[in-house]
């Protein structure tokens, strides 16, 4: 809305049917005195004030406008038919006017100046309720992390506690897995005696009736010999339980040389790979941070495997070969600067079907009967923990008829590199 403010009524109709007749809405006053009780009231865009006017003249309507907060950004057009001279255009600028026009007033003129500084004055305002807005908006996402943050920390306390708690239960738990683990470590060494005993007079006076007084009675001879080996088999059985259980205690790492545990194994073994006319073949391994009497059970267990596992048309061959790699894969590339080595137990026997793979390194699993190939199902259950223990994985690859290929990989060196 446009407020005229002009002591004549005439000019007041002359203005007003010019800017009504484009649509502005518009209001007036004729005086001072009326126009600021009107500029209280109502909102404006654009006042055009009469300089001369009675009792209080435009300049001074302009000046009290202009510490009004409400009013004082209205832009003000002044009017003057008397006061053209330079000094008085100097004071209606002075006193807040946005621009000064001398009467008689060009009606295109002023009907520009009019949309000009209406148009300004809305996009000001626009602006301003803008910035307004973007201000309550910064105060309200400033409220709104402040109150994040307040939730953040309540969350990161009650997750703080909820640590606390979760580690002292596991802290309780460990205690009383090691009391059981420690219990269970007795358990099997006082029952490993218990049992060893009697099973050392079962085979030494079965073997003594064996010898000296079934001779003459086959089917008595028989039984007794398969009362001597059930024996013979169960004292290793409980030789494989003792020694599985035994993994479970903390051990000492230490460099180890490979190839000299390889050799003593096939030194222990030597009747065996005679007897088989066995071909084995040894590369040369790096020595590694590892636990060297756990990594004997583990050549140990695999080598006898492929000994025992052979076709009875083939001599058996074994290949041993080590190589370091880049990563703990099965797959890994060989890399000479690697910090993992990859040894591969390859063997020409009867080999299995790969389906059954998770099944082999179980405990008390066999593929096989045990009137066909001897053993407890401990073997490879006891290589597969040592090796977890050492942080490495073991694996195999085969096919029925065509052999196996025992895959391990270990990090030379134990630790939080590993």
């Amino acid at each position: 809305m446009i407020l005229i403010v002009d002591d004549k009524p005439e000019n007041i109709l002359s203005i007003r049917k010019t800017l009504e007749l484009y649509q502005f809405e518009v209001d007036a006053a004729l005086s001072g005195e009326e126009a600021l009780r009107k500029i209280l009231k109502h909102n404006y865009t654009l006042i055009i004030l009469d300089v001369q006017m009675p009792s209080m003249d435009g300049f001074e309507v302009a000046e009290a406008l202009s510490g009004h907060s409400k009013a004082k950004d209205i832009p003000i057009i002044f009017l003057s038919a008397v006061n053209k001279d330079k000094r008085f255009i100097v004071k209606g600028y002075d006193s807040g006017g946005i621009d000064y026009i001398t009467k008689p007033v060009d009606p295109d003129i002023l009907l520009m100046k009019v949309k000009t500084f209406s148009r300004l004055y809305q996009q000001s305002q626009e602006l301003k309720q803008m910035h307004q807005s973007l201000k309550e908006e910064v105060e309200v996402r400033k409220l709104a992390q402040e109150a994040l943050i307040a939730h953040q920390q309540q969350v990161n306390e009650m997750l703080e506690q909820k640590v606390r708690e979760r580690t002292e239960e596991l802290r309780e738990i460990n205690k009383s897995l090691e009391a059981s683990n420690h219990d269970l470590q007795q358990f099997a060494s006082v029952a490993s005696h218990d049992l060893k005993e009697p099973l050392r007079k079962i085979q030494l006076f079965g073997a003594m009736l064996r010898d000296k007084f079934l001779h003459a009675d086959p089917n008595a001879l028989s039984y007794m010999e398969r009362i001597v080996g059930s024996s013979e088999r169960m004292a290793k059985l409980i030789n494989d339980l003792l020694n599985y259980s035994r993994l479970s205690v903390a051990s000492i790492y230490e460099i180890t040389d490979f190839n000299q545990v390889v050799k003593e194994i096939l030194s222990d073994l030597e009747l065996m790979i005679t007897e088989r006319d066995a071909l084995i073949a040894v590369e040369k391994m790096p020595h590694i941070e590892a636990v060297p009497g756990q990594i004997r059970q583990v050549f140990q267990n695999i080598i006898s495997n492929a000994l025992k596992f052979s076709r009875k048309e083939n001599a058996p061959e074994i290949n041993i070969t080590a190589e370091l790699v880049t990563d703990l894969n099965p797959d890994s590339a060989a890399f000479a600067g690697g910090r993992y080595c990859r040894i591969v137990i390859r063997d020409n026997g009867i080999g299995f079907n790969e389906k059954y793979l998770s099944k082999i390194f179980t405990i008390f699993q066999r593929l096989h009967t045990s009137d066909l190939y001897e053993g407890t199902g401990i073997g490879l259950a006891i290589a597969k923990k040592v090796i977890d223990k050492h942080s490495g994985i073991i694996t195999a690859r085969s096919k029925e008829g065509e052999g196996a290929a025992f895959i391990i990989v270990l990090p030379l060196r134990q630790g939080k590199s590993n």
